[in-house]
C-alpha cells in the first residue's frame, strides 16, 4: 500500500510563486513542557530537535509552522539555529493573536501594539527581515472558531504587510463568517483550523476556500477522537497495514487537494511515518467508512 515518498504532491499559495508540498511540519512540539505548562521552555533534548528539523528538510519538507508564542521563543530559536539560512524554497508560516502568561496560559493579545511586537519577535528570532505568511488566530474562543469581528486585528497585519514586514496573511480559528470578513481587507492565502474525521464542520468552508485557490491547513488530525473513531480508524490502518495517523493524513489529503497537513512530532521516528502517509491511497470502500463515522463537533457561535 506504501509507495515512494512524493509529500503528497505540490500546492502554490494564492498570489504568489510560493509553492509547498502538501505534506509540511508543524513544530509546536519542538518546545518543551515544565509541569503543567505545555509547550513552554526548552526540549530535553535540543540537538535531538535540531537533528529533527534538518531532517523535516532533507526529506523534501518545504512548509513549517510555528509561531514565537510557542516556548514562548523556544521553537523559532531552534528553528533558525537548525536551519538558518534557509532554503530558498521553505516557507515559515507562523501565527500571532496571543502570549503566554507565567503559568503557562495562552492569553489573547490582540492591541495594535502587541501585534506589532509579536511580528517583530517573530522576526528577530526566526532571522528574518520578512514573514512569508503571518496567521492571525482569532481568540474570541481559545479552543474552537466562535463569532465576532476581527477587522481591527487584521488591519493592523495588513498595515505590517504593506510596510515590507510581512508578504501572505493567514487566518486560524475562524469561522466563515470571518473568512468572508478578513477578504475584504486584505488577501488571505492560507486557513488553519481544526478538521479530522471526527471534526468536519468546515466541509463547506474547504469546498469554497478551495473554488478560489486558498489553502486549507488541518491541525490535530488525530485529535478529539472518541473510542468509536479511535477503534474504527485502528481497524482500517490495520486491514492497510498502516497506522492510524497515515490513514488520518490520508485522507485529509485526499479530501481536497488544497488541503495542506502539518503533522508536529519531536520523533525522527515518527516524523518518517508521517511522511509516509503521501503514498498511502484509501480504496473507495475504506473511504466510504471512514467518512460514516459521526461527526462529533460542530463549532459554537
Amino acid at each position: 500500500m506504501l509507495q515512494e515518498i512524493d509529500l503528497g504532491g505540490s500546492f502554490t499559495l494564492p498570489g504568489s510563486s510560493r509553492t509547498v508540498n502538501r505534506i509540511g511540519y508543524g513544530a509546536m512540539q519542538l518546545a518543551g513542557r515544565d509541569g503543567d505548562k505545555l509547550v513552554w521552555g526548552p526540549p530535553r533534548d535540543v540537538q535531538g530537535a535540531i537533528a529533527l528539523l534538518r531532517e523535516v528538510v532533507a526529506s523534501g519538507v518545504n512548509h513549517i509552522d510555528t509561531s514565537d508564542f510557542y516556548g514562548p521563543h523556544i521553537t523559532n530559536q531552534i528553528i533558525r539555529k537548525s536551519l538558518f539560512p534557509y532554503p530558498d524554497d521553505l516557507v515559515i508560516v507562523t501565527k500571532v493573536s496571543a502570549r503566554r502568561g507565567e503559568d503557562g496560559s495562552w492569553i489573547p493579545a490582540l492591541s495594535r501594539d502587541e501585534l506589532t511586537a509579536a511580528v517583530h519577535d517573530n522576526l528577530r528570532n526566526l532571522g528574518l527581515e520578512a514573514l512569508e505568511v503571518v496567521n492571525l488566530r482569532s481568540m474570541f474562543n481559545v479552543h474552537q472558531p466562535a463569532e465576532g469581528s476581527i477587522e481591527e486585528p487584521l488591519t493592523v497585519l495588513a498595515e505590517l504587510q504593506q510596510k515590507g514586514l510581512i508578504r501572505h496573511i493567514g487566518l486560524s480559528n475562524v469561522t466563515a463568517a470571518q473568512v468572508a470578513e478578513a477578504r475584504r481587507i486584505a488577501p488571505v492565502v492560507c486557513v488553519q483550523n481544526q478538521y479530522n474525521l471526527a471534526h468536519r464542520a468546515d466541509d463547506a468552508l474547504i469546498v469554497e476556500l478551495a473554488r478560489d485557490g486558498i489553502a486549507y491547513v488541518p491541525f490535530f488530525p488525530l485529535g478529539g477522537f472518541s473510542p468509536l473513531h479511535s477503534d474504527e480508524l485502528s481497524e482500517a490502518a490495520s486491514r492497510l497495514e498502516a497506522t492510524p495517523m497515515q490513514v488520518a493524513l490520508a485522507w485529509l489529503l485526499q479530501r481536497s487537494p488544497n488541503i495542506l497537513v502539518i503533522p508536529g512530532t519531536s520523533s525522527l521516528e515518527h516524523l518518517r511515518e508521517n511522511l509516509k502517509a503521501s503514498t498511502l491511497q484509501l480504496p473507495a470502500e475504506v473511504l466510504a467508512e471512514l467518512e460514516a463515522m459521526p461527526n462529533t463537533m460542530m463549532y459554537a457561535s
